[in-house]
């Protein structure tokens, strides 16, 4: 689960992190209301989306040289006029793909006098099962180009999470900073804030870009963004009440309700699966036979009608859908209960798209039986490269 930024940085200020002063906005108003609380005379209007690259970003309609999501206002009237000319309005970046994402919130925060920026990420690293903290002395918006051009830049520190974080790795971010003196010694109380923050919330991904150091020497985090491990969340109550749905897909929040894992991708065929592994590897075989998956959906191991029927409702809610593929390996699920619901849910939603099914595994005789009795177009296979194969001939034959 993600959260904006404004949330990040409310989150890392209880566990003592040094950030600036600021307030989220959802009005002019507001936004006014919120500078004439900081202390100025500089102030920074921040678009809050679930998306990086805002400082770079465009709204679209505005001219090329239109500031973009990160603006510097010298005034609590230049406050108002940025609120003004990016509220209700839609901002691309180069995470949010052409369509942009609109502002519906700012976060006005106290302007600072940077000296220097730097960069500080925490991740859990899967390979190793350990906590990563990567630093760079490189930090700011152009942090992807030097992971890319220059990753000699990029130091990566590994935590043992039955160890926890020690005064020797707050060392070692620090020296990766390349700092010295008071500033070294700040660095190693922020590492140690944010890692306890990063544990203590069950976080999955936590990004300073920049943690700056100010003229007056003091290191500040100037820019936060969070994701947290969903499945941790019922443990989290507060955590879950940061969620802003209006920045998350709405087929993606509906799935979510019948416990279904589905992603929107770009292609036109839907994938309807039982497991991760095989899902992978079903939109793998799509691409290979000339086509794009329209999306990942996994209905996991216990599916029933009821979650066969939202996965297909879900799936055709995509207008870009124009087939499907239903690759069922039956397990502890029973083939021709997969079947059942299959067919349940062709006709409850009333399907009007090619329907390609490969069953195996338990009961597979009686779910293809099933399959066949049902009177629906519904295209049986026999294995998944005979399922990619059929599903892509009857999009093409339906187009």
């Amino acid at each position: 689960m993600n959260i904006h930024e404004y949330q990040a940085k409310e989150v890392l200020a209880k566990f003592g992190a040094p950030v600036p002063l600021g307030y989220a906005a959802t009005t002019v108003e507001e936004a006014v209301a919120a500078a004439e609380k900081l202390p100025g005379p500089i102030y920074v209007v921040k678009a809050q989306i679930h998306a990086g690259g805002r400082g770079k970003g465009k709204f679209v309609g505005a001219a090329t040289d239109a500031k973009g999501g990160v603006r510097l206002s010298k005034s609590v009237e230049e406050v108002r006029k940025n609120a003004s000319e990016m509220l209700g309005h839609t901002l691309v970046t180069v995470q949010t793909g052409e369509h942009g994402k609109e502002v519906n919130r700012l976060y006005v925060t106290d302007g600072a006098d940077i000296a220097k920026e730097y960069y500080l990420s925490m991740l859990v690293d899967r390979a190793t099962g350990r906590i990563a903290i990567v630093a760079s002395t490189e930090g700011g918006m152009d942090i992807e180009a030097v992971a890319h051009d220059t990753p000699e830049k990029i130091e990566t520190i590994i935590v043992d999470p039955a160890e926890g974080f020690m005064p020797h790795h707050g060392r070692a971010v620090a020296y990766a900073l390349k700092l010295e003196g008071d500033a070294n010694k700040q660095a190693q109380k922020v590492a140690a804030q944010l890692y306890e923050a990063f544990v203590a919330t069950d976080m999955s991904m936590l990004e300073v870009n920049p943690l700056v150091e100010t003229t007056d020497g003091k290191l500040l985090v100037l820019d936060a963004k969070v994701s947290f491990d969903s499945n941790s969340l019922y443990r989290h109550k507060d955590i879950v009440a940061l969620r802003d749905e209006t920045e998350e897909d709405p087929a993606e929040i509906e799935a979510s309700k019948y416990d279904l894992a589905y992603i929107k991708l770009d292609g036109n065929i839907g994938c309807m699966v039982n497991g991760a592994g095989l899902a992978m590897a079903t939109m793998d075989i799509i691409k290979l036979n000339g086509a794009f998956p329209a999306n990942f959906l996994d209905v996991g191991g216990g599916a029933n009608k009821e979650k066969v029927t939202a996965a297909f409702k879900i799936i055709l809610s995509d207008p870009a859908v124009e087939g499907i593929l239903v690759n069922i390996f039956g397990g502890i699920m029973k083939c021709d209960i997969i079947a059942e619901g299959i067919v349940a849910a062709a006709k409850d939603v009333n399907l009007s798209v090619p329907l390609v099914v490969r069953l195996e595994g338990t009961n597979v005789e009686q779910g293809k039986d099933i399959l066949a009795n049902s009177g629906l177009p519904i295209v049986p296979a026999n294995d998944l490269g005979d399922a990619a194969k059929k599903i892509v001939a009857e999009v093409k034959k339906a187009a």
